[in-house]
């Protein structure tokens, strides 16, 4: 069993910044790949970043790519995820996931990840 803990998230002004973390626990493994979703009300739960445990490659949506960076700080088993540039638009719940046996192509769908955190609101005012 691996336990997720989302923190970080708030309210923020649009073009302001937020870093959510997330501190892993149990069985985590070091070629995990940890990830970050997000759920905006009445849309499905879309992909945003991951990141490799091992190496640290990392991948991201289109939609955030050069305002979001994610990162982890292994002596922690912490992922976070800074977030920048924010716009109102990326509004949502933000959780964060696990995949313990991941393929070599880093993942970025739902069923591929294995845990899942409570999640984290973030809300971005005009």
């Amino acid at each position: 069993q691996v336990q997720l803990v989302e923190s970080g998230g708030g309210l923020v002004q649009a073009r302001g910044s937020l870093r959510l973390s997330c501190a892993a626990s149990g069985r985590t493994r070091s070629s995990a790949v940890m990830g970050w979703f997000r759920q905006a009300p009445g849309k499905e739960r879309d992909f945003v970043a991951a990141i490799r445990w091992s190496g640290g490659a990392s991948i991201y949506a289109t939609s955030v790519k050069g305002r979001f960076t994610i990162s982890r700080e292994i002596a922690k088993n912490t992922v976070y995820l800074q977030m920048n540039s924010l716009k109102p638009e990326d509004t949502a719940i933000y959780y964060c996931a696990a995949d313990i046996d991941p393929p070599v192509v880093l993942p970025t769908t739902e069923p591929q990840y294995d845990y899942w955190g409570q999640g984290t609101q973030v809300t971005v005012s005009s």
